[in-house]
């Protein structure tokens, strides 16, 4: 389709008033026929745009639409019908049916270029033909036609929206998750979109005055924890595999879990009226863990093993049972977690910190955060990726273990009891993906003792945040890379913040009431008894406030 340089166009990557502002004329020129030729420039529901070419690209500005051009009329958008909900308004508009061209397939992790194994992503498979991990990968190519400022505007439009799907944090960018699904098998509960939060404090009077430190609260989400960036995904191409016109035949979904990823898994299959199976340690995971499937719905099996012997259970079962297998060893759940890279660069309005320290269990978490830096990189929204920081505890710590070994003959342990429940993993199904992610962006590993998470968490907290004991093991992670001048003062560091401390509340009771063996409680906060009088009550003020009455 050739349009000339004045040629008016439409798209929903301009429904902001935040995106009036021009495109760069340095994009590469080559971009620009793709960019105007795309079917995503076609919503009649927008003001129209001016493309006008620049010496090099192609600049992009807003003018009135025809309705308005007569005067002073101002757009005033039309409420959809009271008998239409946000996903037929989508159907309708056909704003998010298609895939323009984008697609994705399973393919062996870290395969050659010259590899000819693929799957689709609507083939049921865990593993490559070699017993290997499988990895998405997406057509750069067909991603390349547009430049990367083309990707950081059309997400930045979306985000905060109620328009279907694109109102999630991951759905916002369904280019880069899943391309092909139709909006009618998405399974969201807007989820993403979390929290950045400005650790002020924490940074200025306990890390040596770092002015540019910020927790990334991913447990600010609707189950409580980094999972459902996941599970959204997943679950939707089960939905659409469930329904016409494919129909497979799977019974339920499955997973094994340490608590957090049960707790997903049961919430998207209750929305999407899929049953789920969960199998869970027993005796290992928080009350407020094992309450969440269950008051889902999911059949939840308490098995007496650990995480490990539950996810060696789930993969015999599932190779037995139509039950599709919701663990990280199926890759597209990380295709939803690294949406969350993606948002910590929109939130920095797309520049690159220095470090992003992640908590590490299964590993696949680790993996997605360099994967989401990295395909950014790739496509042109931003020039580097940051270093990164796997952080275990020390109970259960075979990453670190093998790190430390100079990343010789990895060797899986028993992982030991520990406060951060949801990563006392000793055999984690993505080793291999950590590696590559910690050597591709000249990474670090580091672990944390019992005693110095529950610190580092106590004295967050103290700070302002109510941190998860998971998040205490990226915090105790830094404060040791902080003393070995590490990371500097000055660096831009993000410690990732997988899970709600809400979920984690007794463990924060033990600290506090001081009933953990072996632990000093260094930051301790017991509440105190006071008798029910004037004088008893002025006396524990006067020694708490430090202060003097009449002053």
């Amino acid at each position: 389709m050739a349009i000339a340089s004045h040629a008016a166009v439409s798209s929903p990557l301009f429904s902001s008033p935040r995106l009036h502002r021009q495109l760069s004329c340095n994009d590469d020129a080559r971009r620009v026929p793709t960019l105007k030729a795309s079917p995503l420039l076609r919503n009649p529901n927008v003001p129209f745009l001016v493309l006008r070419h620049c010496r090099r690209g192609v600049g992009i500005s807003c003018s009135a639409t025809a309705s308005e051009s007569g005067g002073n009329q101002q757009k005033v958008k039309i409420r959809r019908s009271a008998d239409e909900n946000i996903r037929e308004e989508a159907h309708r508009r056909d704003e998010a049916s298609g895939s323009h061209g984008f697609s994705a397939c399973y393919v062996p992790f870290n395969a050659s270029a010259d590899s000819t194994e693929t799957y689709s992503l609507d083939d049921v498979v865990y593993r490559s033909r070699s017993g290997g991990l499988l990895d998405v990968r997406h057509d750069f190519a067909a991603l390349k036609r547009f430049p990367g400022s083309y990707w950081r505007d059309l997400f930045d439009s979306r985000v905060g929206r109620t328009t279907w799907p694109y109102g999630s944090g991951v759905w916002s960018k369904k280019e880069f998750v899943l391309p092909e699904i139709d909006p009618d098998h998405i399974v969201s509960l807007f989820e993403g979109n979390s929290n950045l939060f400005w650790a002020e404090r924490l940074g200025r009077d306990h890390l040596g005055g770092m002015p540019d430190l910020w927790v990334k609260h991913c447990g600010i989400s609707h189950t409580g924890s980094f999972k459902d960036l996941g599970m959204t995904v997943l679950v939707s191409q089960v939905n659409r595999l469930r329904r016409a016109p494919l129909n497979r035949p799977i019974a339920g979904v499955g997973c094994a879990s340490t608590g957090d990823t049960s707790a997903a898994l049961s919430a998207y299959c209750a929305a999407a009226r899929i049953p789920s199976i969960v199998f869970l340690p027993a005796d290992r995971i928080s009350l407020a863990q094992l309450v969440q499937p269950i008051a889902n719905g999911a059949t939840v099996l308490s098995i007496d093993t650990d995480f490990d012997g539950c996810m060696r259970l789930i993969r015999e079962v599932t190779a037995e049972l139509p039950i599709y297998l919701a663990n990280s060893l199926n890759s597209l759940r990380l295709e939803g977690q690294k949406t969350a890279a993606i948002e910590i660069l929109q939130q920095f309005d797309w520049e690159v910190p220095d470090w992003v320290i992640v908590p590490g269990g299964n590993l696949g978490n680790i993996y997605a955060f360099y994967k989401g830096f990295e395909m950014c990189r790739e496509l042109g929204l931003v020039d580097r990726v940051p270093r990164l920081v796997c952080a275990q505890a020390a109970n259960a710590n075979p990453l670190y273990l093998h790190y430390k070994s100079g990343w010789s003959d990895f060797k899986p342990i028993v992982a030991a009891d520990t406060f951060a429940s949801a990563i006392q993993i000793g055999d984690p199904v993505s080793i291999d993906r950590a590696v590559f992610a910690l050597q591709a962006t000249n990474g670090i590993v580091e672990e944390a003792t019992e005693e110095e998470l529950m610190d580092a968490m106590s004295l967050a907290d103290r700070t302002g945040m109510f941190a998860c004991p998971h998040t205490g093991v990226a915090l105790a992670a830094l404060f040791k890379l902080r003393e070995k001048g590490v990371i500097e003062t000055k660096d831009r560091t993000i410690v990732v913040s997988t899970a709600h401390g809400l979920k984690f509340a007794q463990s924060k009771v033990d600290y506090h009431s001081k009933e953990i063996s072996d632990m000093a409680c260094r930051f301790s906060n017991p509440p105190v008894n006071v008798k029910a009088n004037f004088g008893s009550v002025m006396d524990v003020l006067k020694e708490k406030l430090n202060v003097k009455v009449g002053l």
